[in-house]
Order: C-alpha cells, then structure tokens, then sequence
C-alpha cells in the first residue's frame, strides 16, 4: 500500500480515535486537530502507548482562518493531503421551538460548514496531483432524522448533498468523495446515556447490539484505497439495519 498522508478533523473522539489508528496501522501519515491542548497531549500520549505517531496541529473547524493555517502546518509537517476525513461533529439537542439561534449555528458551523472550511485548503492540491480521497462522516439520523435534533440532522444531511455535488466535480481528476452514515455507536457519549436509553436504541436495532468505533474506520479505511477509485457520491450507511434505505 502506498503511503499517504490523511488528515481527520476531531480524531481526538471515539469514532475519530479508531478512525486514526486503522489509518495509521495501514501504514499512512495521519494528522488531526486539537482545541484543547491538554486533552490533546493526553490523547497524544495514549496514542504513544499503542505504537501510533499523531501528527497534532491546533485547528478549529467552524473558523475558516483556522483551517487554512491548520492545513499549511500538516502539510509542511507531514506532507500534501491525500486523504481527508471530515469527522467532526458536536450536538445541541433540543425540539426546535425552544432551540435558539446559537444552538442552530453552532452546530451548522461545525458539522457542516466545516466540509467546506477544512475541504478548500486541501481540494486544489489533490486536483493538482490527480489524486484524493475525501470521506464525510455523517449520521443515521441525517437519514431518517430525529426527534430533538432538526440542527444535527439538517448538517447531517447536508453533508451529503456536499459529497455528491464535490464527487461530480472531481471524478475525472482521480479525487473520490463518499459519505459514511452510521447508526448508533458505542462511543464514550453513547455510553454515557442512562442505560434505559441505551435499552430502547439497541431494541430498534435488528443486529442487536450498538456499533463499534473500529467497524466504523473499516468503512473509512475502504473508501480511501487505491481499490475503491470507482467508487464516489456514495453513502455507506453502517446502523446495524435500524434504518434501511437505496
């Protein structure tokens, strides 16, 4: 396998951690960014312990300032972008007829104008070399929606209008985009509902069980491989048949 450089944004969580490491034990260059510099360098140092190097770079990805110089530092430190998997994502769950302005916003800002603000410092190049992979990291709930969360779903969904819109532009310059939509994952978040809740989800959920973070990188890792260039404008929805859509 070649080796590449891949960045992806909020790698410091659940989904993103097991994003970074199936990226890395693959034998690529893997960077992401960081807001908090403690909870970055303890992360760091967990990630030391398993062997995996982590190229960290301060970036927040609802600033398009930020992004740009976060792209000019990965890429003077580890090299052109190949790869780029836009993972982060934050929530501000309530019924739309109390949710406030800021709550839209900054959820907007950061699960969806984030595609464009960490995509366009990186998008040039990879036209430039005739090759890049671009993965959007979405959700169940982009697809069937839900209750509480008209901001999270309407970013969500959004993000595939964006990946199908960028696959059409860049199919012939060797650049795939694709979308992975999981369900219900046992992140620390998801665990970190009363377990009555989690009860509820998991009886939705044909296959029985909530997600692993590593099955979700699997899906990741497929997309960005020399043998998935004739995949793109796809989404992967990985929710263990809670929601069936094509």
């Amino acid at each position: 396998m070649t080796q590449r450089t891949a960045l992806v944004t909020g790698g410091t969580g659940g989904i993103g951690s097991a994003i970074v490491r199936y990226l890395a034990r693959q034998g690529h260059r893997v960077a992401t960014n960081y807001r908090n510099p403690d909870k970055a360098e303890a992360w760091r140092k967990d990630m030391e312990a398993e062997g995996i190097e982590v190229c960290m770079v301060a970036g927040d990805v609802s600033d398009p300032a930020s992004c740009a110089a976060m792209v000019r530092e990965v890429e003077a430190g580890c090299g052109p972008v190949d790869i780029l998997v836009n993972n982060a994502g934050i929530t501000r769950d309530t019924t739309f007829h109390k949710m406030s302005y800021q709550q839209w916003t900054e959820v907007v800002n950061t699960n969806l104008n984030a595609c464009f603000n960490v995509t366009r410092p990186v998008i040039e190049g990879m036209r430039q070399r005739k090759w890049g992979r671009i993965v959007q990291i979405s959700s169940i709930n982009g697809q069937k929606g839900q209750y509480g969360q008209a901001n999270y779903a309407a970013a969500k969904a959004g993000m595939h209008g964006f990946t199908i819109s960028l696959a059409q532009e860049n199919a012939r310059f060797g650049i795939t985009v694709n979308t992975v939509s999981p369900g219900y994952v046992g992140t620390d978040m998801v665990m970190a509902v009363p377990e009555e809740v989690r009860e509820k989800i998991v009886a939705q959920i044909p296959i029985g069980r909530l997600g692993k973070p590593e099955e979700i990188a699997h899906a990741v890792a497929f997309f960005t491989g020399d043998e998935a260039a004739w995949i793109t404008g796809a989404n992967l929805a990985i929710n263990g048949g809670h929601y069936m859509g094509w």
